[in-house]
């Protein structure tokens, strides 16, 4: 194998090695979030595992993040939860750093 070769493959596995934390970090932003969101909407034990569950799941309508966020809108809407768009998309990004943290920590 060349050094070419090498270098390519290296380069192949930190590209897979990154995009395994980088979705394996977004599943954790979505967890924390729906357990954030489901205290906010009175939820506790079971039911608030269920949700935050239901928000994992929703990640995976569309690439990106508006499906989650108009998950986590539209629940707090139909339930009367006072939060903007501006605090729920700031929540997102803060959750994000700490599901980062929370990943690389585990490794």
């Amino acid at each position: 194998m060349s050094t070419f070769d090498k270098r390519e493959q290296g380069f192949e596995n930190k590209f897979a090695h990154d995009e395994e934390l980088r979705f394996k970090a977004n599943a954790r932003r979505n967890k924390l979030l729906g357990l954030w969101a489901a205290e906010l909407l009175g939820y506790e034990g079971d039911k608030a595992v269920e949700y935050a569950k239901e928000v994992v799941r929703s990640d995976f309508d569309e690439p990106g993040d508006e499906d989650v966020f108009r998950k986590i809108r539209g629940d707090f809407d139909a339930n009367n939860v006072d939060q903007s768009d501006h605090q729920i998309r700031r929540t997102m990004d803060e959750l994000m750093h700490t599901a980062i943290d929370q990943v690389q920590n585990e490794g």
